[in-house]
């Protein structure tokens, strides 16, 4: 569910990135209509249950996409890298390579919410742990 404060940020980004953050952006939200995104920690972030993923903003070189505890779900994701307290981090640096990778990042949406819907309800989310974002 597309939000206007997210919209207000997209158009305030400043950084060489910007399309591919956008195009991302886009992926996250078309990947199931339960995914909503808000501003936190000063970056867009995806939520369903629990936030799924948010960008680190400050990258000039690349997109970084960080899936905050894709470390819990049952299944490893191709092209994920390790991050702190459970989090995996995706790297892209073109629209053509966030394309390239739509179908692990829908993948990774859908067995989210598989999971929080399931045995992943159960586990309690601590929103401090999402403060990983300000280590990349």
């Amino acid at each position: 569910m597309r939000d206007a404060e997210v919209d207000l940020w997209m158009g305030r980004y400043d950084n060489p990135m910007k399309d591919v953050v956008q195009h991302l952006r886009w992926i996250l939200l078309a990947s199931d209509d339960r995914v909503s995104e808000t501003i936190k920690w000063s970056t867009p972030t995806f939520s369903y249950r629990g936030d799924i993923a948010s960008f680190y903003p400050k990258g000039s070189m690349e997109a970084v996409l960080v899936f905050h505890k894709a470390g819990l779900l049952p299944k490893a994701f191709e092209g994920l890298e390790p991050a702190p307290r459970g989090g995996r981090v995706m790297r892209l640096i073109s629209i053509a390579e966030a394309e390239d990778r739509r179908d692990i990042i829908e993948d990774i949406v859908h067995t989210w919410i598989e999971w929080r819907d399931g045995p992943g309800r159960y586990v309690v989310l601590d929103t401090a742990d999402a403060a990983v974002t300000s280590r990349f």
